[in-house]
């Protein structure tokens, strides 16, 4: 949260961001969190918390939506090298999500292989329905992050380390208009 408040005023450091560090993960890689944040090229997990090489494992998704093989991508740092922190990232004016809403309120189906981001964010869909609000797809899009971030959590290998005190699987939401991201669930005490 310290790299992102640099984001925000503007007073970045770019730490990790040399050949010495290249060359220091070079062999071995000990990143601090894993981000899944959403594909929107407007949302670069590593520049908006200020962050270098090897501090990262970035998951992309459209929505922050997850299946078997981002499951596996998001366990993979906190199950092999103890990465402490997972940060489930959805964003303001997320197109995935204004599609899939759209697509949801509409019965109209999206081409391809678009209908899955759909099919995934309908449990969101259906939350920000019966929340109601003046901006749904808002709403969506920040529901998605909190069931997102609840699934990991309960994940059953997950879990444990969750409960330990090991693992802190964090929601949070990004603002495009001010770069600030903002905790919505799971902060660690």
């Amino acid at each position: 949260m310290e790299g992102n408040e640099r984001w925000v005023s503007g007073d970045l450091q770019h730490p990790d961001r040399d050949p010495n560090r290249r060359q220091l993960v070079a062999q071995e890689q000990e990143p601090f969190g894993a981000i899944l944040s959403c594909i929107d090229s407007r949302v670069p997990p590593e520049l908006l918390f200020d962050t270098g090489l090897g501090d990262l494992y970035v998951m992309r998704t459209g929505g922050v939506t997850v299946g078997p093989v981002v499951t596996g991508s998001v366990e993979y740092g906190p199950m092999t090298s103890g990465t402490p922190l997972v940060v489930v990232l959805g964003h303001q004016r997320c197109g995935a999500v204004k599609a899939a809403y759209k697509s949801l309120r509409d019965g109209k189906p999206l081409p391809g292989s678009l209908q899955a981001i759909v099919k995934a964010l309908q449990p969101a869909y259906d939350q920000a329905a019966q929340e109601g609000g003046t901006d749904r797809v808002e709403t969506m899009a920040r529901a998605q992050v909190k069931l997102t971030a609840a699934d990991l959590r309960s994940n059953q290998d997950l879990a444990p380390l969750v409960a330990k005190g090991a693992l802190a699987v964090v929601g949070a939401y990004y603002s495009l208009d001010t770069g600030k991201v903002e905790v919505l669930a799971g902060a660690p005490s």
